[in-house]
C-alpha cells in the first residue's frame, strides 16, 4: 500500500470537505469553518489544560445527535465562541441542521485559541467581530485555501515565531483519504533549538515545509531552550477528516490517536496553558475495511502523521505580523 499527499495536499482532498476562512485585520484575529457537503459523523478529544469549547458534549457516543453540520475554530479566546453562533445563523439560512418539528437546528461544535495580546486592536466594545466572521467563513467555504496567516491562524503565534493555519492530506492507493487542518498557537516550539529544522521533519512529504531534513541534535534541547514564556496565551486546534465511514465512538478514537501528531511536532504540548483540541470527521464515502480494529488503527495513525505535517506547514507558510517574526524571516531561510 502506498500513501502520498492528495492533489491539493489540503484537507479538502477528502471527498465532501470544504474550508472557509475569514479574518479581521484590525483586531488581528480570524475564524476557520470546516464545512462538509452534508452532515457528518464526528468525535472530539481535548488534551490541553486550558480549553475553550462549545457543543463538544453532543459528540459523546451516548448523546442523541448522530451528525454535525460544521466545526468552527476561532481566535479571540472566549469572545471567539461567538463565531459558532454566526456559523449557525449562516447554516440555518441554508436550511442545514438537525430536523425537529419542522425546524432545522445546525449543530456546530467549536473551539477557541488565545490571540488577544498579539498587537491588534481589541477595543470592540459590546460587539466583538467573531459572529460576523463565523458567518463570513461559512460563506467563503471552498475546496482551495491559503496557509499561514489565514482564518483561525491569522493572529496565532508558535513560541517565539508566527503561528498560523496549516493543512495537508494523505491518500492511499486503495482509496482511503485522510486530511488535517490545524490552527497552530502553542506555548511550545515547533522548531528544534539552535536550528531551523522542524520537530516533524521525519514526516515531511515533497519538501512541503522546506525540505531541511534532520537537525543537528548536539545543541541544547532542554525545555528551557524551547518554551517562550508566553504562558496562558496559547492553544492548538484542529480537525482531521476521512472519507471512511466511522461511528461516533470510532471517530473519537481517531481524534485521540490524532493528538499524537501534536506531540511529534510541538515540544512541549498539552500543557496546563494550552487548550489543545482535535475534532475528527467522517464523510462516509467509503466503507471501513475489515478487520475493524486494524482498519481503525490505520486511519488514526495516518491522521496523526497528517496533524504533525499540518503543524509544520502552518508555521512554514506564516508571514511576520507586527513584532512577531515568521519562520522564514527569523532564520533567513536557505539551504546552503
Amino acid at each position: 500500500m502506498m500513501i502520498k499527499p492528495g492533489p491539493k495536499n489540503l484537507i479538502t482532498d477528502v471527498d465532501g470537505i470544504k474550508i472557509g476562512n475569514a479574518h479581521d485585520d484590525v483586531c488581528l484575529s480570524g475564524v476557520t469553518a470546516i464545512l462538509p457537503d452534508a452532515a457528518v459523523v464526528a468525535g472530539v478529544d481535548v488534551r490541553g489544560g486550558g480549553p475553550g469549547t462549545r457543543e463538544t458534549e453532543v459528540l459523546r457516543p451516548d448523546c442523541l445527535v448522530e451528525r454535525i453540520d460544521a466545526v468552527v475554530l476561532s481566535g479571540g479566546s472566549t469572545f471567539g465562541l461567538d463565531a459558532a453562533s454566526g456559523a449557525v445563523s449562516a447554516l440555518a439560512a441554508m436550511k442545514r441542521g438537525f430536523a425537529i418539528k419542522g425546524m432545522n437546528i445546525p449543530i456546530v461544535p467549536a473551539a477557541i485559541l488565545f490571540d488577544l495580546v498579539n498587537g491588534g486592536d481589541k477595543n470592540w466594545g459590546e460587539m466583538p467581530p467573531y459572529r460576523e466572521l463565523g458567518k463570513e467563513a461559512i460563506k467563503n467555504a471552498s475546496d482551495s485555501f491559503e496557509l499561514g496567516n489565514v482564518g483561525a491562524g491569522y493572529g496565532a503565534t508558535a513560541g517565539i515565531l508566527k503561528g498560523g493555519l496549516g493543512s495537508c492530506s494523505a491518500v492511499s492507493d486503495d482509496g482511503i483519504q485522510v486530511g488535517a487542518i490545524i490552527a497552530v498557537n502553542p506555548v511550545g516550539s515547533v522548531i528544534v533549538p539552535e536550528s531551523h529544522n522542524f520537530w516533524a521533519w521525519t514526516l515531511e512529504q515533497n519538501e512541503e515545509f522546506g525540505g531541511f531534513g534532520a537537525p543537528d541534535l548536539h545543541g541544547n534541547i532542554s525545555l528551557d531552550a524551547i518554551t517562550s514564556g508566553r504562558l496562558g496565551e496559547n492553544t492548538t486546534l484542529g480537525v482531521v477528516a476521512t472519507n471512511v465511514a466511522l461511528t461516533k465512538s470510532q471517530a473519537q478514537r481517531v481524534a485521540i490517536m490524532a493528538h499524537d501528531g501534536y506531540a511529534r511536532a510541538i515540544r512541549p504540548v498539552h500543557t496546563p496553558m494550552d487548550g489543545d483540541t482535535i475534532f475528527a470527521m467522517s464523510t462516509e464515502r467509503r466503507e471501513l475495511d475489515q478487520p475493524e480494529p486494524l482498519a481503525l488503527a490505520r486511519i488514526g495513525a495516518i491522521a496523526a502523521d497528517c496533524v504533525a505535517r499540518a503543524v509544520a506547514r502552518a508555521v512554514y507558510h506564516a508571514n511576520s505580523l507586527g513584532d512577531v517574526p515568521s519562520y522564514r524571516s527569523y532564520y533567513k531561510m536557505n539551504k546552503n
